[in-house]
């Protein structure tokens, strides 16, 4: 799942030059690669202070999660021959493999694939004690496994979101708080949906009061003619501009992710956005630990730091998400325009779920109707 990150103020972004060390030749004690964007640099600065290694930490951060995910597959394929033979005659700092991080930034859609390939290694629980302050439900995100196996830990997240132009809905006398509100004649052409199968296909089943992870979606007899209906409401498809015909009037409506959503909300005092009540997909950002790497204390001081309540919601607050540790902030915390975003309400937060992966027949069902819905 592709998520654009949008720049924040350079102070919540000094980590592209947060490499530290007395020297260029020394190697740091935690070698992190990070989401661009998603960690503030003040909290890296924090964690500094409270380590005794001072000078020994190295935070690298990544445009797109998608790399990241590349980064992970390519620290575990071995060299080829070919590799062998012709990095022999490279000076000795060209024909080094790039050192493998401790940790990793992770979104939560790949983390069973990661698992299933072998690119990441169960972490030490007993060595993150402040796990306890997470609440219940990341535990199905992140153990995957029946033997209680911790795979990452969360430190932020966010939700799929409507955001509307207030200027127009005042017109219409309502505003929008359930995914059934984009099937009312009012919308018709005014929408922008994410050119997503599992997202498109996704609120519909909750429209319907089914699951996001449905995967026997050819039983449900109402799905596609629920989704023709929808189709008639969309003016734009598209994961990447789908906010650009909102803003300039071509659209009334959006659905997105809450990290682009924020920015815009803003910029544009004229947008607001709403959590479905009905439920919703949640993202999160995870820190995972590439196979083979041996962590030591440092690793781990960061992850339990990264849970403490007043770091938690220090990142949330800096980087306009959600924390992962239940009441860390309150109302007067946060911009009036994002309380309930941000705040997202624990019966809502109930009902929504995380994307869980498909198996490769399950996922061509979803994007075949997907692509017969579009054409229709």
């Amino acid at each position: 799942m592709d998520r654009r990150s949008f720049l924040l103020s350079i102070s919540t972004l000094a980590l592209s030059q947060a490499i530290a060390g007395c020297g260029t030749n020394q190697q740091p004690l935690l070698n992190v690669q990070l989401l661009k964007n998603s960690i503030p640099g003040q909290v890296v600065n924090q964690f500094r202070k409270t380590v005794t290694q001072e000078g020994k930490l190295k935070f690298t951060p990544i445009n797109q999660l998608e790399d990241l995910f590349k980064l992970l597959q390519t620290w575990q394929q071995p060299p080829t021959n070919n590799q062998q033979q012709w990095t022999r005659y490279l000076p000795f700092n060209q024909n080094q493999k790039s050192p493998t991080a401790n940790l990793i930034t992770l979104g939560d859609y790949w983390l069973q694939t990661a698992i299933d390939q072998k690119l990441i290694q169960p972490l030490a629980t007993a060595n993150i004690k402040n796990l306890v302050n997470l609440n219940q439900k990341w535990q199905q995100i992140i153990k995957h496994d029946q033997e209680g196996k911790i795979w990452g830990v969360p430190y932020r997240w966010g939700n799929t979101v409507i955001i509307y132009n207030q200027e127009k809905f005042q017109q219409l006398g309502w505003t929008p708080t359930d995914w059934s509100d984009l099937w009312r004649s009012e919308l018709q052409n005014r929408i922008s949906l994410l050119n997503h199968p599992r997202e498109v296909i996704g609120l519909v089943l909750k429209k319907l009061g089914e699951s996001y992870n449905t995967d026997n979606i050819n039983q449900i007899s109402a799905l596609e003619t629920e989704l023709k209906a929808l189709n008639q409401q969309v003016k734009f498809y598209d994961s990447k501009n789908y906010l650009e015909p909102l803003i300039i009037g071509d659209t009334w409506l959006a659905v997105g992710w809450s990290d682009d959503i924020i920015p815009i909300i803003n910029r544009y005092p004229k947008f607001a956005a709403v959590v479905p009540k009905s439920g919703t997909a949640i993202w999160a950002d995870l820190w995972v630990s590439p196979t083979g790497v041996n962590n030591d204390s440092l690793a781990y001081q960061w992850l339990d730091f990264c849970l403490q309540p007043n770091t938690s919601k220090q990142i949330a607050l800096l980087t306009k998400s959600n924390s992962p540790i239940d009441k860390t902030m309150v109302n007067g915390d946060i911009q009036k325009q994002l309380q309930n975003l941000l705040l997202t309400d624990s019966e809502t937060f109930a009902k929504s779920e995380f994307l869980l992966p498909f198996p490769p027949a399950v996922m061509k069902e979803y994007e075949d109707l997907f692509m017969k819905i579009k054409k229709s």
